[in-house]
Order: structure tokens, then sequence, then C-alpha cells
């Protein structure tokens, strides 16, 4: 049987791009070879170039997503899809593929559209019976209502692009007051929306799950501490290594099956396909894990969650993405 040829998309059109060559790398270097040809193509605004072994640009056709290789025109049979923000995650790049009838790993367009926009995604959790945090969405160039609203939640909060990953133009805010409005300008610098959200308290976890063959698997748990210098978990604590990240958690059972229960009602209640990572806070008094976030397409570089919990569960990570490469297949032959 021949290999399957598979595109493995990075790059982007925002700031995360520098996290999704970082992922990209990670999934380069743990596919199969020996199953699939891997054609590592980068999405920029500047264009879309398949890069080869020798580094040379070969322009991708947007109209059929093929290219051409020493004259001779090469079709994809999946895409492995390694975008961080727009367009590979907010469901733009998976709307394409739909149209040009191209199977993708991850979650569909619709999904992907929903997770990747805060207040949408709080929204739909909540109507599903999953514990969220109260909320005001601010929209650039509205009136100063929303601000008054925002004033008027339980502080602290965290004021945050509502559409957006890696917690960039993130700020945790005490106080209403000159730092609210800093910290939604600089949310604003981001996004034309921007979402103030109540601070849950109690202790942050967060958990991958993934389906194969229609079935749930929730990898171990991870207990996430922000190091003493930092406010929070931002884009620093993530990718900087200022955080403590312990798999699998420290915690009584009973917690963890919660959060696992939680995990499995959200992946099913935003019918997420592939690998996706919730983050949560296990409010202790109440008993009960608030989501968060819903991250679609969660990073795979060395300083990631995923690919610890992975490990913890004794898996590779070559197994994890060799396995959803092939579950994405096996749908469109169904």
């Amino acid at each position: 049987m021949s290999r399957k040829k598979i595109a493995l998309v990075t790059g982007g059109y925002s700031r995360e791009s520098e996290i999704s060559y970082r992922t990209a790398n990670t999934i380069l270097s743990q596919l199969d070879r020996a199953a699939f040809d891997i054609f590592y193509i980068d999405i920029t605004r500047k264009g879309w170039y398949y890069v080869d072994p020798e580094k040379n640009l070969i322009p991708v056709c947007k109209d059929d997503f093929t290219i051409t290789v020493s004259g001779q025109r090469i079709q994809f049979d999946a895409v492995f899809i390694a975008i961080h923000g727009t367009p590979g995650e907010d469901g733009k790049l998976q709307g394409y593929f739909d149209m040009l009838g191209i199977p993708y790993t991850g979650c569909d367009a619709a999904t992907s559209a929903m997770t990747f926009n805060k207040r949408y995604a709080t929204a739909v959790a909540g109507a599903a019976g999953i514990a969220v945090a109260r909320s005001v969405l601010l929209i650039k160039g509205q009136s100063p209502q929303g601000w008054q609203e925002a004033a008027s939640l339980r502080f602290p909060v965290f004021v945050k692009p509502n559409n957006g990953g890696s917690s960039i133009g993130m700020s945790k805010v005490d106080h209403p007051g000159a730092d609210l409005e800093e910290a939604i300008y600089k949310a604003f610098a981001e996004d034309s929306q921007v979402l103030v959200e109540e601070m849950v308290q109690g202790r942050e976890f967060t958990v991958g799950v993934f389906s194969t063959g229609g079935e749930l698997t929730v990898l171990p748990i991870t207990e996430v501490k922000a190091n003493a210098d930092m406010p929070f978990f931002d884009f620093e604590a993530k990718y900087q290594g200022k955080s403590t990240e312990t798999t699998p958690a420290e915690i009584e059972e009973g917690m963890a099956e919660k959060i696992r229960a939680a995990a499995k009602k959200v992946y099913s209640a935003f019918n997420c396909r592939g690998v996706v990572r919730i983050d949560f806070i296990y409010q202790e008094s109440e008993q009960e894990p608030y989501m968060l976030e819903l991250n679609a397409i969660p990073g795979q570089s060395e300083a990631s969650i995923i690919p610890q919990q992975v490990r913890s569960m004794g898996w590779t990570l070559s197994k994890l993405y060799n396995t959803l490469l092939l579950d994405c297949l096996a749908s469109t032959s169904k």
C-alpha cells in the first residue's frame, strides 16, 4: 500500500505563529514516515508554501490545495492542522478544507469557530450545564455601558481578548479603576472584542481528551501553578518556564473523577473531534469544576501540557499523532 500524503500546515496570521511552528516541529519529528509522506506547509499572510527539505518554497495552489513538485501535481489525502490562532484554530481553514472535501485532524469548522470565541464557548458550556464564571463582553466602538458593567463584577477579574489563545493580551485585575481600563486597552490591542471575567477561586487543572473510533479517552490530569512572581498562568508562565505543572495531578480520586466527567461532557457538548485540552478551576467550597477555556488545537511543543499527559498515560507522541491521523483518514472512508 502506498504511503498517504499528509499536509502538515503551520504558521498562521497571528502572533501565535511562533507557537504554531514549535507545535509543527514536534509533530513532524514524531509522525510515522513509513506510513505517511509528510509535506510541511507554511501558511502566512505573505503566501502559502510547501517548504521542501532543502528549504525551497513551492507555492500552494489555493484553488484545490495542491502543489507541483518537479512537474508532478500532488494532492493530499489528509491535513494535520498545527496552527494556533487564525486561520487554523478559528474554523476558517476547516471550512476551506470542507469545501474541497479534504479530511483534516481536529474539530470541524463550527466547533472551531465556537470554541475560539471565548464568549460563545462559555455560553454553550453554561447551556449544557457546565459551570462557568460570570463575565461581560466589551466590543470596540460601542457605548461605555459595558465598561460600567465590567466594573460591577466581583473582583479580581481576568481581562482577555475574546478571540485568541496562548494568553496573549491577558491581564489579572484586582480592583476596578485605572488598572481595569489599562487591561481593557491592552486586550483591545489584540482583538476588537474583550472578555472581562470574574476570577473563580480554586486550584487550576487542565486535561486533554481525544476520540478515536467514537471512543473518548481522557488523558491524565495536570495541575498548573504559576510561579510566585507570576500573577497568573499567562503567556510567559506557559512558554518561558515560569509555572509548575504536575502530571498526573496529586488529587483525591473523587475530585479527579468530577474533572474527568466534566471534560467528557464539554467534549460531547461541543461535538469535538481529535485531541483538545480543557482548562478548569476546581471551586472547592462548591466541589465543582468550572470550565475556563477549551483549546481546540492544543500546543504540542516541548513546553506544552498535552505531550506531558500523553507520556504519563504510557503512550508515545508518535502513537498519538499516528492514531489521530488514522482516525481522520478512516472517517472519510465510512
